[in-house]
Formats: C-alpha cells, sequence, structure tokens
C-alpha cells in the first residue's frame, strides 16, 4: 500500500508539474514591430463613416512583417484622436502563422500598438511536432511569450536518442 501512495504522489507531483509548465509558452520568431504596415487583402470592404469601423469580408489575410493571419472577417477599429489603426477583431476559423508556429482558433483580438494578440475558443498551437490546445492564449509579439489559458492539453514528443 505505501509503494502505491509513493507513487501515487510521484504520479501527482509529475502532472501538476506538467501543467505547469503547459501553461507558458515561447514562441520562436515572433518579434512583431507595432509600426510596421499592415497588408489586409480580402474579397470585399465594408466602411461605415458614423463609427470609422472598416470590416473585411471573405478569405481575409492579414499581413505584418514576418506574421500572418487568416479568417473569415477582419474588423478594422481605428484610434478616434490619431486615426491611426488600433485593433483588428478577427472572426471566422482565425489561423496565426509565424515562420516556427501554427495556430488556429475560433476567433482574436489584436492590439496592435500593444502588440498583443489574444487567439479565443479551441486554440491549437504546433510548433515542429508537438502540440497544445486552450481555450486561450495571450502572446506578447514583441518578446514571443505566450500564456495559455483554460483546459490546456499537450502532446510532448521527447527527443529520439
Amino acid at each position: 500500500m505505501r509503494h502505491f501512495q509513493i507513487g501515487a504522489l510521484a504520479l501527482f507531483v509529475f502532472f501538476a508539474t506538467l501543467a505547469a509548465a503547459q501553461t507558458n509558452l515561447t514562441l520562436g520568431a515572433v518579434n512583431a514591430d507595432p509600426s510596421a504596415p499592415v497588408e489586409i487583402s480580402a474579397d470585399s470592404l465594408s466602411v461605415d463613416q458614423d463609427t470609422g469601423i472598416a470590416t473585411f469580408s471573405g478569405n481575409v489575410e492579414v499581413g505584418q512583417g514576418d506574421m500572418r493571419l487568416a479568417a473569415a472577417e477582419v474588423v478594422v477599429n481605428y484610434n478616434e484622436q490619431t486615426g491611426e489603426i488600433d485593433s483588428l477583431t478577427v472572426t471566422g476559423g482565425v489561423t496565426f502563422v509565424t515562420p516556427t508556429e501554427a495556430a488556429e482558433a475560433e476567433r482574436a483580438e489584436y492590439d496592435i500598438s500593444g502588440g498583443m494578440l489574444v487567439l479565443i475558443g479551441d486554440v491549437l498551437v504546433t510548433q515542429g511536432p508537438s502540440a497544445m490546445s486552450a481555450d486561450q492564449m495571450r502572446i506578447d509579439l514583441q518578446t514571443g511569450n505566450a500564456l495559455m489559458e483554460g483546459r490546456v492539453r499537450t502532446i510532448l514528443n521527447p527527443e529520439e536518442g
């Protein structure tokens, strides 16, 4: 019985440590410059002159530096004082790609001036052979640090020796 208790405790400590490690993630090649131009292409664009909101729809692709986003719709929110792009709201099968990672989510919020990207809803991230999923992921695009929140799951592929 004592061996079972020690084994169970060891497994608990192992999985608790593993779960803690899963919540923080570093993305390798993300070093976004918030002042870099944002390029958007889509099937259609509508602009609401009263609110100043631009909505891109259909096969939307967004690029800034090495970072790429794709989705069904992107709403561009402008800063009322400066008239510059403040943030993007991305919905409909969001795909986020860098030179070394790829992620999918239901939607995303991109704070351009703050350099923060939040992927929301059924987030799946792949880095090489490894994959992680969570309810939400916050990425600091300037440092490459990310935090995965919600039910975090992973598949670990140990190096072959």
